[in-house]
């Protein structure tokens, strides 16, 4: 039970994680300005950011329900990650480090996509939101599909979870844009000094969890997938 515990807080904060890096931070940036055009009507705004982050929670738990399912299905592919998972997730865990260490970077159109989600659904009001949270979380940037396929993934196989914690990576990767909403519904200013409070915790909070990653993958790495004894 503990053991799950640990689980399920560590999906949570990759969730948080995920959201405030830079590459999902510009889609939240959008919906934000999606959720804010009515900053005059706080019901609206809370109703909207609620609904923002049933979309995204939504998109996670279904993904997930059909990766960890398919994966538990085959029995041979079952066995092989039961055998082989300890093995995998030490190179795993040093490719997720390098990524929030800014060591391994990529080039992609996330601005141009959260901008036109935001522009295509504007027309849709509440409904819109749902569907922006769907969009966003389908927009996998470098930081989130490391998080979410190379430790959200192989953490709910092994406690065979496809439901309970990609729920909880899923409400923390909305929870900085229902934060906002919030923050809207009293005052754009205090929502904007949260902002860049958020985008300085992001920077360290991003790099201590890369560096824990690269220790903890290192460690893996020479114990199981090598075959070193580590005492």
């Amino acid at each position: 039970m503990n053991e799950f515990v640990l689980a399920a807080g560590a999906a949570f904060w990759f969730g948080i994680l995920t959201s405030i890096s830079p590459c999902p931070l510009a889609t939240n940036i959008a919906a934000i300005s999606f959720i804010s055009r009515k900053v005059g009507r706080p019901g609206y705004v809370i109703s909207t950011g609620l609904l923002y982050t049933l979309g995204r929670t939504l998109t996670y738990v279904v993904l997930a329900i059909i990766l960890v399912k398919s994966l538990s299905a085959m029995p041979v592919v079952s066995h092989w990650l039961q055998k082989y998972m300890n093995r995998l997730l030490g190179p795993a865990l040093i490719l997720v480090a390098m990524i929030l260490l800014d060591l391994l970077s990529f080039n992609l159109t996330s601005n141009a996509v959260a901008s036109w989600c935001n522009k295509r659904t504007g027309e849709l009001g509440l409904a819109g939101a749902l569907l922006i949270g769907i969009l966003f979380a389908l927009s996998f940037c470098p930081v989130s599909a490391a998080l979410f396929f190379a430790t959200l993934i192989p953490l709910a196989v092994k406690h065979s979870s496809g439901v309970v914690l990609p729920t909880v990576y899923g409400v923390g990767t909305a929870i900085p844009v229902l934060v906002f909403a919030l923050l809207l519904a009293v005052g754009a200013d205090l929502m904007a000094r949260v902002f860049n409070k958020v985008t300085q915790f992001e920077f360290w909070a991003r790099r201590a969890t890369g560096v824990v990653f690269l220790v903890i993958g290192i460690y893996f790495t020479i114990a199981y997938t090598l075959g070193f004894h580590v005492s």
